[in-house]
C-alpha cells in the first residue's frame, strides 16, 4: 500500500560520520532559508553532479578560435558596458 503513495521509486542515502560542525552549518543554512536539511543535501549533490556532468561536456568540446585573445574580447565587452 506504501507503494502506491510513490509516482516512482526513490531511494534512501544515508551519510555516516557527518562531523558535527558540518552539520549544525547544514541545519542553520536550512533554517535560515525555509528549508529541510534533506532539501538543502539534495540540493547541493545535485548542483555538484550537473557540474561534473557540464565539465565533462566541455572537456568533449573542440577548442573554439576567436582570432584573437578571449580577454581582450571580455574587455571591450565590458568597456561597452
Amino acid at each position: 500500500m506504501l507503494l502506491a503513495c510513490y509516482q516512482r521509486a526513490v531511494a534512501n542515502l544515508q551519510v555516516k560520520n557527518v562531523p558535527e560542525s558540518l552539520q549544525r552549518k547544514i541545519r542553520a543554512y536550512a533554517k535560515r532559508r525555509g528549508r529541510t536539511v534533506r532539501d538543502v543535501v539534495l540540493e547541493a549533490v545535485t548542483r555538484e553532479m550537473e557540474r561534473e556532468e557540464f565539465r565533462a561536456r566541455l572537456a568533449r568540446g573542440r577548442p573554439v578560435d576567436l582570432g584573437r585573445p578571449a580577454a581582450r574580447s571580455l574587455e571591450e565587452v565590458r568597456a561597452e558596458r
